[in-house]
């Protein structure tokens, strides 16, 4: 549990100090471009696993209401106290990712859980892989907000190169 003073500290942080602060261990080419890819991926992975929990009968006739949609919400809630439009971008995101998960749950091919435990492993290889080429152990290492900043730091990227202020 955090302190009062570092529970202060963390949630003063704004949007740029934070992305600053996950950059500063996200220098090499090769470690950004495989974060690029595989930061994206674990938060699919991380939404879909949820989503793939079983909700109490009294849930199932409300679309779409499960455990993944609920972290989304709570995922986007902690995006709009940093920066509005970088909720907005996330709430596309992680619209798209509902899309891709309905999608892939009427496929069939593979278990909804299974099909994301193994890109969830697979990502997190690459994220270590691309660590140890940086030389600096991951951010969240730090403070575990930093998996929620990983996905805005891709999102910042976006943001930044379609000329949107965040």
């Amino acid at each position: 549990m955090l302190h009062s003073t570092q529970a202060t500290q963390t949630s003063s942080k704004n949007i740029h100090q934070w992305l600053d602060e996950y950059a500063a261990s996200h220098q090499n080419p090769i470690n950004k471009a495989i974060h690029w890819v595989c930061v994206p991926v674990i938060f699919f992975t991380v939404m879909a696993l949820l989503w793939s929990i079983p909700t109490p009968a009294f849930f199932e006739s409300v679309p779409f209401l499960n455990f993944g949609s609920s972290a989304m919400l709570l995922a986007l809630i902690l995006y709009a106290r940093l920066s509005l439009t970088m909720a907005v971008g996330m709430l596309i995101y992680c619209l798209i990712i509902g899309v891709l998960i309905q999608w892939w749950i009427q496929l069939a091919l593979l278990p909804l859980w299974l099909f994301a435990t193994i890109l969830f492993v697979l990502a997190w290889i690459g994220q270590f892989i691309g660590h140890h080429i940086e030389g600096k152990k991951p951010s969240f290492f730090n403070d575990l907000q930093f998996l929620l900043i990983g996905p805005a730091w891709v999102m910042a990227f976006l943001l930044r190169k379609w000329k949107i202020s965040f």
